[in-house]
């Protein structure tokens, strides 16, 4: 049982209410970790609002669902490493990528550079050199999709962070988390 009331799109009001009701009508229905922030105004805005700048980001939507794969198991959220291993199926990436990605992982190099960069961020609290973004660059990534990539894990963290700390029921398939070895 979560740690705060799941809010129930059917009896929400005002601004929760629409944005509630544009999740359901995104998902199909209303994830369990919307129905937690829902608690909060704001933040519900804040990261509806993320979700929806990051789909028209220059990274992409399967890229963006490789860093929250190895950002959530790196973290040990349950909740995330569910849900965004699902949305990785539906951005179009196998499965052995997304398993690859939970481990920051791929077989492709620019990929592999760019998971290691994210994974670094969150072990390192951010604390990443002038040499980490130039080795970035070197495999031909440019300052937005870097800034990009921040931003995305940023983004992981706080629903990483809402999901452990509020104990949010997963309600998307499971999938196992690997210790970072």
């Amino acid at each position: 049982m979560a740690n705060v009331p799941l809010v129930d799109r059917e009896s929400a009001t005002g601004p929760v209410k629409e944005q509630l009701d544009q999740i359901n009508a995104a998902f199909g229905t209303v994830p369990a970790m919307f129905k937690a922030v829902a608690n909060s105004p704001a933040a519900l805005q804040s990261l509806w609002g993320a979700f929806g700048a990051f789909g028209g980001g220059t990274l992409g939507p399967a890229l963006g669902e490789q860093i929250a794969v190895a950002v959530a198991n790196r973290n040990a959220c349950e909740y995330c490493l569910a849900a965004h291993t699902a949305l990785g199926r539906k951005a179009g990436l196998s499965k052995d990528a997304l398993s690859a990605a939970q481990d920051g992982r791929s077989e492709d190099p620019k990929v592999a550079a760019l998971l290691d960069f994210a994974l670094k961020l969150v072990n390192e609290r951010g604390q990443v050199s002038a040499a980490d973004v130039e080795k970035l660059r070197e495999h031909g990534w440019d300052d937005e999709q870097i800034v990009e990539t921040i931003a995305q894990v940023a983004l992981n963290l706080f629903t990483n962070y809402v999901n452990i700390a509020l104990d949010v029921p997963v309600d998307f398939p499971t999938v196992s988390l690997r210790r970072a070895g």
